[in-house]
């Protein structure tokens, strides 16, 4: 039951984050935090970026994450702040909320982080068969199967029978 509920759960965390990943990235247009990629596993690594700050200092927060402070550095045209950090193992499945401070004007960004428990791009498919209970999930078992057959034989050759002596008159 409780495997069963993993699966259940790890494939749902799986369709949440895809359906994240497939959504625009926050604040792409320069005024948030672009974390990418969207989704990691526990010991991922994880770039977060931002022009909001017009290339200044810019101090990165992904405490919520577990992995504490980030320096973002400015790139070489001063448009853009990027910095990485690695998501820790023992983080558990949810939605973080990363933030960066612009030096300068004190100004908060943030941007969201989903972490789960498989990787968006390895899918996981069921295999194996569903044990619900004696039938061809089974497999063929000749026992249960010559036993079958025997019982529809001695039920066919009864009813045969009384058929048989109905018809003649013998009454039943």
């Amino acid at each position: 039951m409780r495997r069963t509920a993993r699966q259940l759960t790890a494939t749902a965390l799986t369709v949440a984050a895809a359906a994240l990943a497939a959504a625009p990235a926050y604040g792409t247009s320069g005024g948030g935090l672009e974390v990418s990629p969207a989704s990691v596993v526990p010991g991922g690594g994880v770039t977060v970026r931002t022009a909001a700050c017009g290339g200044g200092s810019v101090t990165g927060d992904a405490s919520a994450v577990g992995a504490g402070s980030l320096s973002l550095v400015p790139d070489a045209h001063g448009q853009d702040a990027t910095g990485r950090f690695r998501v820790p193992p023992s983080a558990q499945p949810g939605t973080y909320e990363i933030t960066a401070t612009c030096g300068g004007s004190g100004r908060r960004i943030t941007g969201d982080l989903v972490v789960t428990l498989t990787p968006v791009r390895g899918q996981v498919h069921p295999r194996g068969s569903v044990k619900t209970g004696v039938g061809g999930a089974l497999g063929p078992d000749p026992v249960q199967t010559a036993a079958g057959v025997a019982a529809l034989a001695v039920a066919a050759a009864g009813g045969t029978w009384l058929l048989h002596r109905r018809a003649r008159g013998d009454g039943i």
